[in-house]
């Protein structure tokens, strides 16, 4: 049965490359796709051999890192949440009638988890809608303790459960009502109802995005969460950059520095303490990211790039310092390399924790990670374990096959529907 699918994501490179993973894999089974996003990642999606369909915002590049960085100032997720949506006001009425006219020409709608309002368009039109979910740590059971919330472990597990179950529906009612406070006037205007259950019920299926032989924990999912491992899209690589990484690293893997699309404040000044405290004449390369990352002395031993795909660039790497985003933390576990985690916003501090569960690295503090990034990396490519551990993970993964597992349980949605 051929299906026509509608993605949906925005964001940033994070939210938007396992979308293009899931639509070339559901392009491989023989049906057909068109992702709709923001035009900034047109070029890739359609390099990808994947439809584009426009959907505001038309913001360029440094709009979006202005976003990331006032995302960063948030003091907690639920404040990180507010501004996500906040920061969508001034095109969310277009982009939710954009999305309307876009699902009533297709059989199944794949959506970022950030948006479970395109719920209500898609029963109006009788049309299948899933979400996809980047990260595990909003996974609602009874036998799993949220963020930040302390757990019971001396207690029997009937009252860890109670607790647990109070405090998933207590966060789903804040997350409700805190999305709402700010939306609601223009969900109103579009006859959307206030959102409900964002955390505990998105979507009759929501796809969790990451390993389920090293991330599920739950003996008690609900059956509406399916995890199938990772969905993974590289860019293509740069066979120029290729040799530069060569000549420089002289046969030997060396520590890289990427924070992705994470921007903040202060940069000259954090990277300036960067290069006091980094040693002389050891080798070190800087992806610049969104943040534009540089140094104001040229430094022989640091080399600074650009943009690259991450299973080209962590070939050379001993190890990886970054931010703990989901879609580089799914690439350093992939390379079977050490992590050292800098976490910034959102999920990123819970990937930390989940890579010192895994005993594949460390976590640094975002305020002092200048400073003690050197006698980190010696800590974690001194320590072998962390290398078996990585090298552990790595084969897991091996075994795993995201994509083609994501495509098997859509259609299966979509047949039963």
């Amino acid at each position: 049965m051929r299906v026509k699918v509608l993605l949906i994501s925005q964001g940033s490179t994070g939210d938007i490359y396992p979308l293009i993973a899931l639509g070339k894999a559901l392009q491989n089974a023989g049906h057909s796709v068109a992702y709709a996003t923001a035009p900034l990642y047109k070029k890739e999606i359609e390099k990808a051999g994947i439809q584009y369909q426009h959907t505001p915002p038309n913001w360029e590049k440094p709009v979006f890192v202005d976003c990331m960085r006032t995302l960063d100032r948030q003091p907690n997720p639920i404040a990180l949440l507010k501004q996500i949506y906040r920061s969508g006001l001034s095109f969310m009425g277009e982009l939710i009638d954009t999305i309307e006219d876009l699902i009533q020409e297709c059989d199944l709608v794949v959506c970022s988890y950030i948006f479970p309002h395109f719920k209500v368009l898609c029963d109006r039109y009788k049309v299948p809608f899933a979400t996809i979910t980047f990260c595990h740590s909003v996974i609602p059971a009874k036998d799993v303790t949220p963020e930040l919330v302390p757990k019971l472990q001396a207690f029997p597990a009937p009252i860890q459960y109670l607790w647990n179950s109070f405090w998933w529906r207590l966060i789903n009612k804040v997350v409700d009502r805190s999305v709402n406070s700010i939306s609601g006037p223009i969900f109103e205007s579009r006859q959307i109802p206030p959102i409900k259950n964002f955390i505990t019920a998105p979507a009759d299926l929501s796809i969790v995005c990451v390993s389920k032989s090293l991330m599920q924990q739950s003996r008690f999912l609900d059956s509406r969460f399916a995890y199938t491992g990772y969905l993974r899209w590289q860019s293509d690589t740069n066979d120029a950059l290729e040799e530069e990484l060569i000549q420089f690293c002289e046969g030997d893997p060396v520590p890289i520095i990427t924070f992705g699309s994470v921007s903040f404040d202060h940069i000259q000044d954090i990277m300036s303490r960067f290069e006091k405290n980094w040693p002389k004449g050891q080798k070190i390369i800087l992806q610049s990211g969104w943040a534009g990352l540089s140094i104001q002395i040229n430094r022989p031993e640091i080399k600074i790039i650009d943009q690259v795909s991450h299973d080209q660039l962590f070939k050379h790497a001993a190890c990886v310092i970054h931010h703990g985003g989901a879609g580089t933390t799914a690439s350093v576990l992939h390379a079977g390399i050490p992590h050292i985690v800098v976490p910034h916003l959102g999920d990123q501090d819970f990937w930390a924790k989940e890579i010192k569960r895994l005993g594949t690295g460390i976590r640094l503090p975002k305020k002092h990670w200048p400073e003690r990034l050197h006698k980190a990396v010696q800590k974690v490519t001194n320590d072998l374990q962390y290398a078996e551990r990585a090298r552990f993970c790595a084969d897991q993964l091996s075994e795993e096959s995201g994509s083609t597992h994501a495509v098997s349980i859509l259609e299966s949605f979509v047949k039963g529907k």
